[in-house]
């Protein structure tokens, strides 16, 4: 009997000591997190796996410090919680930062515990999902908790294509904090409520003079849209994760896994209205979303970097089921032209593509790279010099439709057949040359049409020429260099065939080390 008392009090004393650890720092503080309309860390997690379930590790750590009170202000679990579930009915591994708990800020051994848990995922090969929700370093621990932040960033580091990371931004994260996020695959934010910067308003003011709000400098639209540190913005936290859930449907578990297939039952058939979207004038811009909508299952496309460098769209769909990445020129935004920004957009979509075997479809519709000083001070070479490196690098299988104008270097770029594409197909509107005809003709023939009777009749017919001599898709196709031309219904039945069979492809780079992206 004695030992059945015993027995009983060790599970009270157990079940109580849980108890306390999942109120994190009390229910004062629960109720000041829920008053700013956040989710706490717990919550976030079980709306995250999949019926709330979720096994917890590390839920008993404490911090060993003692200086400046902290010996006085000692939780268990201390400020992150870090968990294992399904979602989606797939393995998957996460950590939320408990902002109720010293403001969430990183110990060394809350980093120690994220550490845990990212060598877990990387052995299991599975995901791992990131909840930031803190003020930042442990001013009190000093290096120890900056060494804590490089537990974090070294492993980041370490299994970046190796498994998929992806970054929730639902609270403050500043300093230190935001380079892990910086280098996980993926980074969604939560409006009004998630920050990031390396130094706060009160820091630029001191130092810049610059008056600047938390949201303004370092909130959802600043990074979604300005910067492109960020990938996704929603209103609030339940629509965030169900987003997160949604992409991870897309992309496989691990580098060495195939992304998740989905049956698609309906027959692949002509999209009669593919053929009306490229208007006559060669001048007047439509929307590329119109095209890949009407070649994905279900018209089902999920945009990445929606508001950012919006000259360039990337994002993920399906086709016959088979999980695809798509990249597009956007002629309804700078006329499809390339820029610094776009450039880095699309080498850092194709090559998370191409590390996760997901293979990628490119709609070309550019005109060039963007002209411009600040352009080119701003290292536009290097910056397009990366969408070089990455589709050229990439293994995974390649296919490319040009849709209407590809020109001089920006042609090459957008996966020509020359950077190791697969299958590259052209639209009969497609123009394929060195220049647009209007600017090849006002170099090649500035004196002819000078000198003639009806300058803008001799223009118009050299244009009309040169369109046919030098920039029709017949011409790359007699070439070799466009595999066929075909009729843009086809688009889909095309591709379909294309993706089945190539889905054996076999293509390894030379033993290296790395190589050296023009960062």
């Amino acid at each position: 009997m004695a030992d059945k008392d015993k027995n009983n009090n060790l599970l009270n004393d157990l079940n109580a000591r849980r108890e306390i650890a999942k109120k994190g720092g009390g229910d004062k503080r629960i109720e000041s997190q829920k008053s700013k309309g956040k989710m706490t860390a717990r919550e976030r997690l079980s709306f995250f796996f999949d019926g709330g379930n979720f096994e917890e590790i590390d839920s008993f750590v404490r911090h060993q410090s003692k200086d400046l009170g902290l010996d006085k202000n000692v939780f268990d679990g201390d400020s992150v919680i870090t968990a294992f579930g399904k979602v989606n009915g797939r393995p998957m591994f996460a950590y939320a930062q408990d902002f109720t708990v010293l403001g969430g800020s990183l110990s060394l051994v809350a980093g120690k515990k994220i550490s845990k848990i990212m060598d877990l995922a990387a052995k299991n090969g599975s995901p791992i999902v990131g909840f930031n929700d803190s003020g930042g370093a442990r001013i009190q621990e000093g290096v120890d908790s900056l060494a804590g932040y490089g537990e974090v960033f070294v492993r980041n580091t370490t299994y970046s294509g190796v498994i998929p990371q992806i970054t929730v931004i639902a609270g403050p994260s500043a300093g230190g904090a935001v380079y892990s996020p910086a280098i996980t695959d993926f980074i969604f934010m939560v409006k009004s409520i998630g920050q990031m910067y390396i130094t706060g308003p009160d820091v630029v003011k001191s130092v810049t003079g610059e008056e600047i709000s938390h949201e303004d400098l370092g909130g959802a639209s600043a990074h979604t849209a300005l910067s492109g540190v960020a990938h996704f913005v929603f209103e609030n936290e339940k629509d965030c994760i169900n987003q997160v859930k949604r992409l991870l449907n897309f992309i496989p578990a691990n580098n060495v896994e195939n992304p998740p297939n989905k049956k698609f039952q309906k027959e692949i058939v002509q999209i009669p209205e593919l053929r009306n979207i490229i208007p006559e004038k060669s001048t007047q811009p439509y929307d590329i979303k119109n095209v890949i909508l009407n070649i994905l299952d279900d018209n089902d496309f999920m945009e990445i970097h929606a508001n950012f460098a919006k000259n360039i769209v990337v994002g993920f769909g399906r086709i016959n089921g088979q999980s695809i990445g798509i990249v597009g020129n956007q002629p309804a935004h700078m006329a499809g032209n390339l820029d610094i920004d776009a450039s880095d957009k699309a080498a850092r979509f194709v090559r998370f593509c191409d590390a996760f075997n997901i293979s990628i479809i490119t709609l070309v519709d550019v005109p060039g790279f963007m002209p411009g000083v600040n352009q080119e001070h701003q290292g536009i070479i290097r910056h397009g010099a990366k969408l070089i490196y990455a589709y050229a690098e990439a293994t995974v299988p390649k296919l490319s439709v040009i849709l209407r104008k590809a020109y001089g270097g920006a042609y090459i770029v957008m996966n020509s057949k020359e950077l190791r594409s697969d299958l590259n197909l052209a639209w009969p509107t497609a123009e394929i040359a060195v220049m647009g005809p209007e600017g090849a003709v006002n170099v090649i023939s500035r004196k002819e049409i000078s000198e003639s009777e009806n300058p803008d009749e001799t223009r118009k017919k050299l244009v009309e020429e040169y369109k046919e001599k030098f920039s029709s898709p017949y011409l790359a196709a007699s070439r070799g260099y466009i595999d066929d031309v075909i009729d843009p219904a086809d688009t889909r039945i095309k591709l379909a065939n294309a993706l089945e069979i190539l889905s054996n492809k076999i293509l390894e780079n030379p033993p290296k080390k790395h190589g050296n992206i023009p960062l």
